[in-house]
């Protein structure tokens, strides 16, 4: 009898253990195949990641990005950014239940957002900036009740932000900037206590500032920079924000007074109200704000400014208004967030370039001075060692501050005549200018008659240039297409974007630099020139470089928008023949373009970069097809008469196209 119970007992645990050993087996098994359906849904890999780190004979929480927490031995995080991935969100993605953290930041994924995506209800850190993802952003995000920080930035998100957003009540930081959003800011987000960042910059949104509740207590930074936004800034929006350090309202449309209640934020480090149209006068009570260091007002309709005692006079950039009294010096300091969070999420930091900047000073947004001693010291006393690069008017060198910072140098040769205003054209252009496809500027550096410089971002992957036509490096027909629509962002917004047109007048591969994820960035402005609304072209004697510029251009001197885009034109077709238009084959009548036009219609392998034809490595995808069409778009750009060559903007719809059916045929072959 009693043997039989015993049997009976261990057939029951033994019954009872297998399902459970089973689903242990069978989770593990879950979160690999849900990882492997990425990996099948990426389309092209160029560093090989997935293909060589991501098998089935591995453990999983070995792989490449990929790790697991101690207890379960579950996937908890997803980090792959910066791999120049292209391909597609699997629903599969949705059956990672431990999932904590997923970001695959500064790729190109595209597409929607699977919403298998609201299963994951343990994720914390969702962080999918600058990617090419589509549609509106999905309501079901706000299911997603345990995330903490939540980045969007930098994609093709349109629509309206969801309300359900505001039930997400533990998040601290939300990121939308940088994307095709409208419609109006929904209260919901603000009534999120734990808020303490919120990023809505660079949209389309309209309507009014919500109020702020009053157990927004955490709340530090809010960026609504550059949307459509009108009407007055709620009057008791800040009397209850202990911890508020920084608001960006820059280039809406809103009107009214400065709130009082914006001066009890103690804390308050960073005020940017420009390119609006807010009237009155300041309050006495912003010399109590000890804590402020930067204030920018240029552009709105301001009087009377008084003496305000500012901590060490941190006054900037008042321009445009009609204000009397004196106003103090500037002095810039460094104000950047350095948290855990921000880390996580690879928000971009971002703030001080998007600012405007004084009219009559230097300071490009910058974070410090520099003295002619540091910079020296940086770059090992500008040693030849450290050239990075010549220009017409100034020699660029890497320099490394005391922290480690690497940091860029345009020194200007001023025993050059044209140096000094070279200097001040390339201020003048980049004061108002703020677009991820421009070189950004940290700092300037003057010694009057003797020494002018310009501290810039440095590019780690340097110019399209060397690029181009390096025998060691390549470039594939898909890294060469972001580039171009990079180039033509920048331009587009620098044309049509920017309150003062601006032509750049010097567009070749040496001016495209690349930073660390190979996106370009336009640079030199030191030929720029500045338009107005009312003045289309002016005439000019200073030369562009010789087989870029327009001809009307080299034979009148005329500037316009519309020799940018010729000299567009020639760079597309440069990138897809790897020829320079200098090349000596180019003699006589013979010019880049005239050769391409002769081989279109003849032979196209003829004049297709080789090595762009065995890039990819999938001989069922024509690449010469895309080539064919970016080279057309080139010529379309290059017709002589300006007023029938194409605008900025319909050459970038363009390029997304000849893109968007490239991504469809890498995914159709792979």
């Amino acid at each position: 009898m009693g043997n039989t119970f015993l049997n009976l007992a261990l057939l029951i645990i033994f019954h009872f253990s297998m399902p459970t050993f089973s689903m242990k087996l069978t989770t593990i098994l879950t979160d690999q195949s849900a990882l492997l359906a990425l990996k099948d849904h990426v389309i092209h890999d160029p560093e090989n990641v997935l293909t060589t780190n991501w098998s089935a004979s591995a453990p999983v929480c070995n792989w490449f990005g990929v790790s697991c927490g101690s207890k379960h031995r579950r996937v908890t995080a997803l980090n792959l950014t910066g791999l120049g991935l292209v391909g597609t969100l699997p629903p599969h993605l949705g059956n990672l239940s431990f999932l904590s953290l997923l970001r695959i930041t500064n790729n190109s994924f595209y597409g929607r957002l699977p919403v298998q995506l609201s299963n994951l209800h343990r994720l914390k850190y969702l962080s999918f900036g600058s990617n090419y993802f589509s549609g509106e952003i999905p309501s079901w995000l706000g299911s997603l009740t345990e995330l903490g920080g939540m980045s969007l930035y930098h994609n093709n998100f349109k629509g309206v932000i969801p309300f359900s957003l505001g039930y997400l009540s533990k998040l601290q930081i939300l990121v939308l900037s940088e994307n095709r959003i409208s419609g109006s800011i929904p209260s919901s987000i603000f009534n999120i206590s734990s808020l303490q960042i919120i990023d809505l910059s660079d949209n389309m949104l309209s309507g009014f500032i919500p109020f702020v509740p009053r157990d927004l207590f955490l709340l530090e930074v809010i960026d609504f920079t550059s949307n459509n936004l009108s009407g007055h800034i709620p009057k008791d929006m800040f009397g209850h924000l202990p911890n508020f350090k920084e608001l960006y309202l820059s280039f809406n449309q809103l009107s009214g007074r400065i709130p009082a209640s914006l001066f009890k934020c103690k804390e308050l480090q960073m005020l940017s109200l420009s390119y609006n149209q807010m009237e009155g006068s300041l309050p006495i009570e912003i010399g109590n704000l000890s804590m402020l260091q930067y204030i920018y007002i240029g552009r709105n309709h301001f009087e009377d400014l008084k003496e305000k005692f500012l901590k060490e006079d941190h006054l900037e950039t008042t321009q445009s208004n009609h204000l009397r009294g004196m106003k103090p010096c500037v002095v810039q300091l460094d104000f950047m967030f350095q948290t855990a969070k921000l880390d996580l999420l690879e928000i971009p930091r971002r703030r001080k370039d998007k600012l405007p900047t004084q009219e009559d000073m230097i300071p490009l947004g910058t974070w410090r001075r520099f003295s002619y001693h540091e910079l020296r010291q940086a770059t090992d006393g500008f040693k030849d060692s450290r050239l990075l690069g010549n220009g017409s008017y100034g020699s660029v060198f890497q320099g490394i501050l005391r922290d480690g910072t690497i940091i860029a140098v345009k020194v200007f040769k001023l025993e050059l005549e044209r140096a000094f205003k070279s200097f001040d054209v390339e201020c003048d252009v980049l004061r108002n200018t703020r677009h991820r496809n421009l070189v950004k500027v940290i700092s300037s550096c003057s010694n009057d008659l003797n020494f002018k410089a310009l501290v810039l971002e440095f590019m780690p992957n340097g110019s399209l240039d060397k690029w181009l036509y390096s025998n060691t490096q390549y470039l594939d027909i898909l890294q060469r297409l972001n580039i171009m629509i990079d180039v033509a962002s920048a331009l587009e917004y620098l044309h049509h974007g920017n309150a003062t047109p601006v032509v750049h007048c010097d567009l070749k591969p040496n001016n495209v630099l690349l930073d660390e994820y190979m996106v370009a960035h336009l640079s030199d402005f030191g030929i720029a020139k500045l338009l107005s609304e009312e003045v289309s072209m002016i005439q000019t004697m200073t030369m562009a470089t010789f087989g870029y510029m327009a001809p009307e251009y080299g034979v009148e001197g005329i500037v316009s928008t519309k020799g940018d885009v010729y000299s567009f034109g020639i760079l597309l077709m440069e990138i897809i023949t790897r020829k320079k238009p200098t090349d000596e084959m180019f003699a006589g009548e013979r010019t880049l373009k005239s050769w391409v036009i002769e081989s279109i219609s003849a032979s196209l392998n003829q004049v297709v970069d080789p090595k762009l034809l065995s890039t990819i490595g999938r001989e069922d995808l024509k690449v010469e097809n895309y080539a064919l069409s970016i080279l057309q778009v080139g010529l379309e750009c290059c017709v002589e008469l300006p007023n029938e060559r194409l605008q900025m903007k319909e050459i970038v719809m363009k390029l997304k196209k000849i893109k968007e059916k490239l991504l469809r045929d890498m995914e159709r072959v792979r």
